[in-house]
């Protein structure tokens, strides 16, 4: 209750804004991509649309090429950078919430926004103006998927029409491009979880909420690291997180299946006394596989959320964070050298 007194007393109409953008991987464009955010920053700083004390939070996700270090040279000459870097390659979703947690005690808001350029970074106007109108989560939409191929486009209309069906409650066509409030930060804090799904998550945890809508860029530079492995392992995250029709499912085609073999079976039986009886070995051998294979189905799909509680047992952390740079903004002067730097490493 203290917590939520607190934040009744922030300031809405000049909020400290930071920006959370998870890397991996990303020497190729990092450099561009802090101007484009840096710029943009600057521009609402003078309009006064956001604090001077904004800043952009860069989350390395144990990249294997110069990410890391470009990123530290950033953060060195201008303190509107901050960084934070992971031990290890943590997830996508994890650095999300690497990003967030680290800022929980710093940000009035935080937004999440990809390394690639490719999220409009003009619609964080509608963003906080969507906020300083009361909406403690405001989701990016993309206009449509003209920017994909054929195999993208089908295999995200796949991904978004099953998980609705199955009950998880995503936003169509949302990709983690959504600011959030301190309040709702403070709240996810609570959930400890380890099968991390922000897209599903955030959604349920029932706070006002809007959308903006925006166009899709092309990238810059350097390829995408969603791979569909990638994207096919968060949808089966996201499914068995939020919902369990899955398993009704199996139990309802497990009904089925028995009524047609009692059905066959009688069938069958009819057919001998009326003297027209002729040997199936292909369709017992055709029924046989079929049912093999829907039997190893169920048990792959019970064997995932078994996995899935297996996981949460062991209450593992989603991240853990190697080293932080966070630079003291008021202090910085024309020349750098009255700014302060604070690092730490995590035991």
């Amino acid at each position: 209750m203290e917590n939520m007194i607190c934040k009744e007393k922030i300031n809405k109409e000049m909020p400290i804004l930071i920006l959370v953008v998870p890397c991996y991987n990303e020497e190729e464009i990092i450099g561009r991509t802090s101007e484009v955010m840096a710029d943009k920053l600057n521009r609402l700083k003078s309009e006064g649309v956001i604090s001077r004390d904004s800043r952009i939070l860069f989350v390395d996700d144990g990249s294997r090429d110069g990410t890391a270090k470009i990123l530290h040279e950033l953060s060195g000459r201008d303190p509107v950078f901050s960084v934070i870097t992971l031990a290890g390659n943590s997830g996508h979703q994890n650095a999300l919430l690497a990003g967030m947690m680290f800022v929980k005690d710093r940000a009035d808001i935080v937004i999440t926004i990809d390394a690639d350029l490719q999220q409009d970074i003009e619609a964080l106007d509608q963003f906080i103006a969507k906020y300083k109108a009361g909406c403690d989560v405001v989701y990016g939409v993309r206009n449509d998927r003209n920017s994909d191929g054929f195999m993208k486009k089908l295999t995200a209309s796949v991904y978004y029409n099953l998980m609705q069906s199955l009950g998880t409650r995503v936003i169509k066509n949302h990709a983690d491009y959504r600011l959030v409030s301190s309040r709702v930060i403070d709240a996810l804090s609570e959930f400890h979880e380890t099968n991390l799904f922000l897209r599903g998550l955030i959604p349920t945890m029932g706070f006002r909420s809007d959308v903006v809508y925006f166009d899709v860029k092309k990238r810059e530079a350097g390829d995408s690291k969603y791979s569909l492995a990638r994207m096919m392992n968060l949808a089966m995250n996201g499914i068995t997180s939020f919902s369990v029709k899955p398993l009704h499912v199996i139990a309802e085609l497990g009904l089925i299946t028995v009524i047609l073999g009692i059905a066959f079976g009688i069938g069958e039986v009819i057919d001998y006394f009326g003297g027209h009886n002729f040997p199936g070995y292909t369709t017992i051998v055709v029924l046989i596989i079929i049912f093999f294979g829907l039997t190893f189905i169920f048990l792959g799909v019970i064997g995932e959320y078994i996995a899935k509680i297996y996981m949460e047992t062991k209450g593992r952390p989603h991240y853990i964070i190697d080293s932080a740079v966070w630079r003291d903004i008021a202090e910085k002067t024309e020349e750098g050298s009255g700014s302060t730097e604070k690092q730490e490493r995590a035991e």
